[in-house]
């Protein structure tokens, strides 16, 4: 549920929706991978595989796209969750959201130097 209903805001947010509109051509999959990152990040059960940072690392995204999806993560928890778990849920989206943008600052920087 908490996968379901997060992803229901993104898609419909008029900032952050378009990107992972135009990015997510069928949710089922993505759906999919999100359950398995998100019970390993906060149940430690095996299943998921990959490099969370990777797809992002080419999005058109700054600072105020991760403020809103910390923004919509916190809502999303705040409204259907309480306790430990809730609250774990909520210090990880906020460091990965820390974390990624930036890595993101990072590489685009270096982009840019690489111009000139």
């Amino acid at each position: 549920m908490m996968v379901n209903t997060f992803y229901d805001k993104v898609r419909q947010d008029d900032l952050i929706g378009p990107i992972f509109n135009e990015r997510i051509q069928d949710w089922g999959p993505h759906l999919e991978k999100m359950y398995r990152f998100w019970n390993a990040v906060l149940f430690q059960q095996p299943g998921y595989f990959g490099a969370p940072f990777a797809p992002h690392a080419t999005m058109p995204i700054a600072a105020e796209h991760f403020e809103r999806w910390v923004k919509l993560f916190k809502a999303n928890i705040e409204e259907h969750f309480t306790g430990d778990v809730a609250e774990e849920a909520l210090w990880r989206a906020g460091k990965m959201a820390d974390l990624f943008r930036s890595k993101k600052e990072y590489l685009d920087k270096s982009n840019m130097e690489n111009l000139f």
